[in-house]
């Protein structure tokens, strides 16, 4: 099946009893589905033994062992750190990795916390968020292997970028060459194409008529800024790949954990914190909180020792990126998978927006 028409992840039922007896984990009491992630499955489990997390590494790009087997690897060095995350449990023969009936699973201690959008941090939390994320690329420079040896580790996510968000579009994992910015040719052809498929939806409904505006208002952005497509990406280094609100958990005030490694990679790093900031500190209507943008990034440009230039630089590529990406509507009319549709709006929104303020965008990160 072309990957473009891969339908939703169908419900799944983890064979417990093996993985449990794998884990010396107890028997089962209680599995609930933990919805949340648009590509892999989550259980939370309660056991004569205790609470888990199980993950189910569903989505085939990134469910290579020796990939998981790597990011687990870097949890467990930056837990010594002090980072918060949350490493994998070992099973009865030392490995993280469970294959079982073909499906890939690894199982976490439960962490209690929740998510925090933008809107429910303070200035002060939001400065500690940046720091946070500074610690974290700055620690995994300490951790992980150098950027020449990781250009051959497993490349598990390589053929996912078409299907993803822009925010979480892997460079290829591992290799520190920066990636060229998306051609504006490109996405000329890719708006001819979705504008074909919202005219012929039926019945047609209010997300196709935003569709089709956002299209042909994003054409005509394009086309007027076509002369502004960035330069390869600037310096790379060890990332998250996909830091954002559903992947950290808070307890009380504080960070508990960063959770979900799965694009772990050598990319440019400037480009993850204004990538996190976007999908943070964006507003219901599409808009930035550039006050606590400003916060945030003061507080990652200290503790990961960026410039305002390095910053100033990833927002003009983030911005390119931002106008020429259409993942959300791919999925929907490609593969027929509604799952982001709520979060089209915002972030369409927000393409048109941030170029129209484009200076004061760049202004709060590099202030």
């Amino acid at each position: 099946m072309p990957r473009s028409c891969v339908p939703p992840p169908t419900p799944h039922t983890p064979p417990l009893g093996a993985l449990l007896r794998q884990y010396a984990a107890g028997s089962v009491l209680a599995c609930e589905p933990v919805d949340q992630g648009l590509l892999n499955r989550g259980y939370r489990l309660c056991t004569t033994r205790g609470r888990y997390f199980l993950k189910h590494h569903f989505d085939p790009e990134t469910a290579d062992p020796a990939a998981i087997a790597r990011q687990h690897r870097a949890t467990e060095r930056l837990a010594r750190l002090g980072v918060p995350v949350a490493p994998p449990l070992a099973d009865r023969e030392g490995r993280t990795v469970a294959v079982v009936g073909g499906h890939t699973y690894a199982l976490h201690p439960w962490i209690d916390g929740r998510h925090r959008h933008g809107g429910q941090l303070t200035p002060a939390q939001c400065e500690r968020l940046g720091a946070l994320l500074g610690v974290v690329h700055a620690s995994l420079e300490r951790v992980m292997p150098t950027h020449t040896r990781a250009r051959a580790e497993p490349d598990a996510s390589r053929h996912a970028a078409e299907r993803l968000p822009a925010s979480h579009r892997p460079d290829p994992a591992g290799s520190p060459d920066p990636v060229d910015s998306p051609d504006p040719a490109d996405t000329f052809a890719l708006i001819d194409a979705l504008l074909v498929r919202v005219r012929r939806h039926r019945p047609a409904d209010s997300f196709d008529e935003l569709a089709r505006h956002r299209l042909l208002e994003r054409r005509e952005l394009l086309e007027q800024h076509a002369d502004r497509r960035p330069p390869r990406g600037g310096s790379v280094g060890w990332v998250h790949g996909d830091f954002h609100p559903f992947n950290l958990l808070y307890k009380g005030d504080a960070p508990a954990a960063i959770v979900d490694w799965d694009r772990l990679g050598v990319k440019p790093r400037a480009e993850e914190a204004v990538r996190a900031a976007a999908i943070f500190f964006v507003r219901p209507a599409g808009a930035l909180d550039l006050p606590k943008v400003r916060a945030y990034a003061r507080a990652y440009r200290r503790t990961a020792g960026a410039t305002p230039s390095q910053l100033t630089a990833a927002v003009h590529r983030v911005w390119w990126e931002r106008l020429n990406d259409f993942w959300m509507l791919r999925w929907h009319y490609e593969r027929g998978d509604t799952r982001a549709d709520p979060q089209f709006p915002a972030a369409s929104a927000l393409a048109v927006w941030w170029t129209r303020r484009y200076e004061a965008v760049c202004e709060a990160f590099a202030d």
